[in-house]
């Protein structure tokens, strides 16, 4: 049986071999394959002939129409990779008059298609066969290939979006079963559903790259499940990396309220699936689906979420060490590190002992161990074992092992009651840093930390060069090393200085580090004795908390169940309350220094700073069976929290001579846990002075007084 596709009506000179069109026989790259090959060769004719010769040869000796013998014609110059050849034979078929045709054709052949009887010669007059509709099809795509080849990517998405509006428009509810596996119209279809993304992202549009990957899969195209993973794979990845949004049109909006709003949401979504079918065991396992899914949940902050999905992957996909590992970084992302320790201690436990260890596990719980004091020494262990991980050539790990160690040496020195003890993790400690510093040169993480420890040891010299440097390597784009700057200049009692230093930073600083430069610039007003203004300052503080308190409470996303910035300015309106009861109570003014510590409370009930605030203002107000109560209360909520075992100190000392020796127990354990107290040692040298030990207590005063020399208005950690 001749083609049908030009509508004419042929003869057969002898019964047919088959119902088909001779068209739609398989041609391969060497050469055609047919009845009529006789002593011919057609693959050594095309090297010799012109295009139009060819074409005529194709039509005589396979019965074929013009558009199939061009189809046939430029798949083979495509196949030798003649792509300008190919082209130029594509360019003859007239593409635009043939596809409403082809739509008829796959319409009207799929309503009539039915197991054939043997020797049924049945054709359907002025309708292409399925075949013949591949065939074009084929050309087509083809043709896109070719001016994609020669870096025409835009005309080349053009001419490959035709063969999906020629399909929708014959099957606009998606391809049906029954469409049979005899014919290449399904697959050369699935070809242009992958290919014209792929156009369009080279071209340069990308809102037509994530239309193109949404119609492939808006509608069912018989895709095969690895072909479909595939496919929402890439419309995930293009949705998240490129950097265009493109929201949902409305018909798609199908949802409601639960519709993706943005790029993003769409993508979590598309990945989402993608996990439950790895689950289902629908696809294979894709280790890239597990890495875009990280990205997308991190960068909403969902990493609870994160953290499930990595419990939930099918054992065997990650070792034990990298699963604790991973599951670490999201505990700690979303502020649970103790949770995140613990599987940490995991990873350096017994139970891996056999196995490779992890450094980045060793490294990580280095790092969340340096910013807790309570796990410092834990925190020298995992350092020790990253170092001897690490080898010496990785210069960057090994500056940061030894800044985690430095600090965590620090923290231990700050923890330690021994006097002896402390000297040596104080030195140990900026040890541990300036091996940092000379391994991970050029890092201002390491710099800034050497600035912070010779400022806590009252190298006020060197910590002021440290951080100035800092400032340099960050080009002063850095807050806490402004801040850390005007506590060291403070602790040198330049307070103008430090606060025109506040001042300066203040115009750089985003909103939430400006509301701790407000609290700083407010403790140095108080310590120029200009209380008024300290109380404009913190009034400034105070309405800018509720203002950002205010428009959170309007914007729906306050569903969050982990808000840090909202706690942190819960933290510093708390402060702000509590350093206003302090200057009313210096003031006098009892009944507002109570009001603002009553407003602290509302916030943290349980807070031995409001307690201690509390005992300062009964002291003041001379009622100190009530002062010792509140500093009773604040060391049993905190028992080592300094201010208030000083303050008891004071009240026994003011209740007579009798309560001297429990005072003196108080100071020696307050300025046991901090030597460098000078209240402490102030208080002691009148307790000495007290008991008639004359010379003892001018060395404590003595000691007081330098320390105050030196003493910054905020502590420096």
């Amino acid at each position: 049986m001749l083609c049908a596709c030009s509508g004419e009506q042929f003869k057969f000179e002898e019964p047919p071999q088959s119902p088909e069109s001779l068209a739609t026989r398989d041609f391969s790259a060497s050469g055609l394959s047919s009845r009529t090959t006789g002593d011919w060769d057609l693959g050594s004719k095309f090297d010799d002939i012109q295009v139009d010769e060819a074409e005529s040869t194709l039509k005589e000796a396979l019965s074929l129409n013009y558009e199939e013998a061009r189809a046939l014609l430029g798949r083979l110059e495509f196949q030798r990779g003649n792509y300008d050849a190919a082209l130029q034979v594509f360019q003859g078929i007239d593409i635009r008059n043939l596809t409403p045709r082809m739509a008829k054709a796959i319409v009207e052949r799929i309503r009539h298609r039915k197991p054939r009887v043997k020797g049924d010669s049945y054709v359907i007059l002025n309708v292409m066969s399925l075949h013949s509709v591949s065939l074009l099809t084929e050309a087509i795509l083809l043709k896109a290939r070719s001016l994609g080849e020669l870096g025409r990517f835009r005309e080349a998405a053009k001419e490959c979006k035709v063969i999906l509006d020629t399909v929708e428009l014959a099957l606009p509810n998606g391809m049906p079963g029954e469409i049979g596996e005899d014919c290449k119209l399904q697959e050369m279809f699935h070809k242009a559903l992958e290919l014209l993304p792929i156009l369009w992202t080279k071209a340069g549009y990308l809102e037509e790259v994530i239309t193109a990957y949404r119609r492939a899969l808006i509608k069912p195209w018989n895709l095969d499940p690895e072909r479909l993973a595939g496919v929402q794979k890439s419309l995930a990845c293009t949705l998240l990396y490129c950097g265009v949004e493109a929201t949902l049109p409305p018909q798609l909006q199908v949802w409601g309220p639960t519709t993706p709003r943005n790029n993003t949401e769409e993508a979590i979504l598309l990945l989402l699936i993608l996990m439950k079918k790895v689950a289902l065991k629908q696809i294979k396992w894709d280790p890239e689906v597990m890495d875009h899914l990280s990205y997308a949940l991190s960068v909403t902050g969902q990493f609870e979420l994160l953290a499930n999905h990595f419990e939930q992957a099918i054992p065997g996909l990650y070792g034990r060490a990298k699963r604790w590992y991973l599951l670490a970084l999201c505990y700690s992302a979303c502020g649970q590190n103790e949770e995140a320790l613990n599987l940490l201690k995991k990873v350096a436990g017994c139970s891996e002992a056999r196995n490779k260890p992890h450094f980045l596990s060793f490294l990580l719980g280095a790092k969340l161990c340096s910013l807790a004091t309570a796990h410092a020494h834990e925190g020298i262990e995992f350092t020790r074992k990253a170092i001897d991980l690490v080898s010496d050539q990785c210069e960057h790990f090994m500056g940061q092992a030894h800044r985690f160690l430095g600090v965590c040496y620090s923290s231990a020195a700050r923890a330690s009651i021994s006097d002896s003890e402390r000297t040596v993790f104080q030195r140990e400690s900026l040890n541990s840093l300036n091996h940092a510093a000379f391994n991970g040169k050029g890092d201002p993480d390491v710099m800034f930390s050497l600035g912070l420890e010779n400022a806590v040891q009252r190298n006020l010299d060197a910590a002021f060069s440290h951080t100035m440097k800092y400032s340099d390597m960050v080009a002063g784009s850095s807050v806490k090393g402004w801040k850390l700057l005007a506590l060291v200049v403070s602790a040198e009692q330049r307070f103008n200085d430090a606060e025109a230093i506040v001042d300066f930073a203040l115009d750089e600083a985003g909103r939430r580090d400006q509301l701790e430069l407000l609290r700083l610039k407010a403790v140095l007003q108080v310590a120029q004795e200009h209380p008024k203004q300290a109380i404009e300052t913190y009034r400034m503080l105070l309405a800018s908390v509720q203002a950002q308190r205010n428009s959170k409470a309007n914007n729906l996303e306050q569903g969050k169940t982990f808000d840090p910035e909202a706690i942190l300015d819960r933290n510093l309106e708390k402060e702000a309350w509590r350093d206003l009861a302090g200057i009313y109570t210096k003031l006098n003014l009892w009944p507002d220094a109570e009001i603002c510590i009553n407003k602290a409370k509302l916030i943290e009930f349980y807070s031995p700073q409001s307690w201690h605030r509390t005992g300062v203002l009964f002291e003041g107000q001379s009622k100190l069976k009530e002062a010792l109560i509140s500093f009773s209360v604040s060391l049993s909520i905190e028992p080592d929290y300094v201010p208030s075992i000083v303050s008891t100190a004071e009240v026994l000392m003011k209740l007579g001579t009798g309560s001297l020796p429990v005072a003196r127990s108080f100071l020696v354990n307050a300025l046991r846990l901090e030597p460098t107290n000078h209240e402490a040692w102030l208080n002691l040298g009148q307790l000495s002075k007290m008991e008639g030990s004359l010379q003892q207590a001018a060395e404590f005063f003595q000691a007081a007084y330098e320390l105050q020399l030196s003493a910054p208005v905020q502590s420096f950690v």
